[in-house]
């Protein structure tokens, strides 16, 4: 089901608005990846990407062609990890924030 322009434009707000908010959007991307939910892990992360440096500013960032990102993170996407991870170090540098993987169970 398509999501609505509405719910998406809110979302971009939200996004703009908080920083709270966009540290936990890609904190919740990076980690339904690494639970296996590669589909809303990308998902998510088109939205913050969207609604922060945005696609263009990205590819230029990192030397890649934008489209080749949207595609990458697009539903019928499936990035190798090297690029995926290259994304998520870059989106950290800009956000100001690292990412950490705990073990729950040694913790």
């Amino acid at each position: 089901m398509p999501l609505t322009k509405s719910f998406n434009e809110t979302v971009k707000a939200r996004i703009q608005e908080s920083a709270g908010f966009r540290r936990a959007l890609l904190r919740e991307a990076v980690g339904c990846m690494i639970s296996g939910d590669l589909e809303t892990g990308k998902s998510i992360l088109r939205k913050y990407i969207n609604g922060t440096v945005g696609f263009i500013q990205l590819g230029a960032d990192l030397g890649r062609s934008s489209k080749v990102l949207m595609r990458m993170l697009g539903p019928k996407g499936n990035p190798q990890a090297r690029s995926l991870f290259e994304i998520v170090a870059h989106l950290q540098k800009i956000e100001g924030t690292v990412l950490e993987v705990v073990d729950s169970a040694a913790a």
